[in-house]
């Protein structure tokens, strides 16, 4: 372990609204890798924290694919990286895809601490601007949140008094398949994880709400003033769909329901096999 030089206790940390210079985009393998190590974090660790990879896009937007867990210990007044294991993680990564840097760091927990900012002055030594990415993973506020921050030393002459942390937009767009993964995790309690026909059904019902969502939009055209921005949206939106007579569209739709359980149908007898082989090679060692 190696410890920052400077105490939390000697570093005001500012945490200010959002600020429009930069944005951040996050895929949902980065959430479930953090809540994956927060699960699976000692027991004496209060939170956990780790390395951030991706890149910039060329829009200026960082692009956060990837993450792994880095060893620390904090206290009230000092923190410990173990920057040995993040400098090892780093290069194995990067042999599996080089393209892939450090882009900034996350912590579980909602907001920003001290030691956060003694955190964020090291991984400002390993890549210029790093982002910090915050996941409430005790459900603070009744669900998931996850923030995005970017810090900036204040200083008066020669003597840094303060970290002013500003947080930036965050993108968690996501296809329909990782949506329904990512509503599953972020509840608070669940009975089952759902299958992929309930996932199916809960995707059209998604859908059903933001089209009669569209609906009420355009109906109050006149009583609420008009976005030309919104307007464009729908009108790509309107402009994508195939104009398909209903009778194909029904036919298009049941023949994809048909491979899909199809496919279903495949995998369970593919299980169904390896379980008997596994069975009959274990009898023929017996006899």
């Amino acid at each position: 372990m190696e410890a920052p030089s400077m105490a939390a206790t000697e570093r005001t940390v500012l945490q200010f609204s959002s600020s429009q210079s930069l944005s951040a985009k996050v895929h949902p393998l980065v959430v479930f890798n953090i809540c994956d190590c927060y699960v699976r974090r000692p027991d004496q660790a209060e939170r956990v924290i780790g390395t951030l990879l991706g890149s910039i896009l060329p829009n200026g937007t960082v692009d956060v694919r990837n993450s792994y867990a880095v060893p620390h210990s904090e206290s009230v007044d000092q923190v410990a990286l173990d920057i040995e294991y993040q400098h090892s993680m780093l290069l194995s990564h990067q042999k599996v895809n080089p393209k892939e840097v450090i882009v900034g760091w996350y912590s579980t927990g909602l907001g920003v601490t001290g030691g956060s900012a003694l955190i964020h002055e090291f991984y400002s030594r390993e890549v210029p601007n790093p982002i910090h990415l915050t996941v409430d993973t005790g459900f603070t506020k009744g669900a998931c949140t996850i923030k995005a921050y970017v810090s900036h030393n204040l200083s008066l002459g020669d003597r840094q008094i303060a970290a002013q942390f500003q947080e930036i937009p965050l993108d968690l767009r996501m296809v329909e398949a990782e949506r329904i993964g990512f509503d599953t995790l972020k509840a608070t309690a669940v009975n089952k994880i759902p299958s992929d026909l309930e996932g199916m059904e809960a995707s059209m019902g998604h859908l059903l709400a933001l089209i009669d969502d569209i609906h009420k939009y355009v109906d109050d055209e006149g009583r609420i003033d008009p976005d030309n921005k919104i307007g464009r949206f729908i009108s790509d939106a309107v402009g994508s769909i195939p104009k398909l007579p209903s009778s194909a569209f029904e036919k298009l739709v049941n023949d994809s329901l048909q491979d899909h359980l199809l496919l279903l149908y495949l995998s369970s007898i593919t299980r169904t096999q390896l379980s008997l082989a596994e069975k009959l090679n274990t009898a023929a060692q017996i006899l």
